[in-house]
């Protein structure tokens, strides 16, 4: 009989992200699909090589925050060796921004998720930015098995202006709007769910998931739920 396979998941930072209660909506899907889930609230596992030897999946939800030299090293490390990474939102997209090698090992970074209303309009509430947008599949995405059979969608959330580099291979895109108090004077399309190799391993990044309510619907959850599957070792 072989052992299951092994997934970490490694939550925290910022709490408006709820990062405990989005991994526990995926963290008995996960038991289903046969894995054995660890929980931590650091990246401090990163730098034990033991553990991430051993470790198939990682979920990551921890929004900023910070991450020591050695972390770094020993996830990309991992991740070469074929530990797969995935996560959602700012907990994969707007994590640790002291770290370079971070950013290169993800291939996006959010800059910005524009406003709905001029700032005189604001109530310094997240709501601030929740617009309607759609999450738009590219060709690569009608073929591959985390999109497969999805289409064209729209959320009311946060959307989020990512930068990224040309290794990303995207699945979708979303496009923010010019908005007559911006800065910006046309359209700008960022990647929305993307995947990655590094090494022998699989990076998956879905934009969409500032809140629980945002990972139920029923296109986002199928998406990050295959994402997961198809970065595990």
């Amino acid at each position: 009989m072989t052992s299951a396979r092994r997934a970490l998941i490694v939550r925290g930072g910022w709490d408006g992200h709820q990062p405990v209660e989005a991994t526990d909506l995926f963290i008995p899907y996960l038991k289903e699909q046969g894995f054995a889930v660890q929980v931590e609230d650091s990246p401090a596992p990163y730098a034990d090589a033991a553990l991430m030897a051993g470790t198939d999946l990682i979920v990551q939800c921890m929004t900023m925050s910070t991450i020591q030299a050695e972390e770094v090293a020993g996830l990309i490390a991992a991740v070469e060796a074929g530990t797969g990474l995935a996560g959602w939102h700012g907990g994969i997209a707007d994590s640790y921004r002291n770290s370079s090698d971070y950013l290169q090992l993800i291939g996006g970074q959010f800059a910005a998720h524009a406003a709905r209303t001029g700032p005189e309009e604001r109530t310094g509430e997240q709501s601030d930015n929740y617009v309607t947008h759609r999450i738009a599949m590219t060709p690569a995405a009608a073929d591959h098995p985390i999109t497969r059979g999805i289409t064209d969608f729209d959320l009311h959330t946060e959307q989020y202006w990512v930068l990224a580099d040309d290794y990303v291979d995207v699945l979708a895109t979303t496009t923010t709007a010019v908005r007559p108090w911006g800065a910006w004077h046309r359209p700008i399309t960022a990647p929305a769910v993307w995947t990655r190799q590094w090494g022998r391993g699989r990076i998956f990044v879905a934009t969409p998931g500032h809140r629980v309510e945002v990972l139920e619907d029923p296109n986002v959850r199928t998406i990050v739920e295959r994402g997961m599957l198809w970065a595990a070792r």
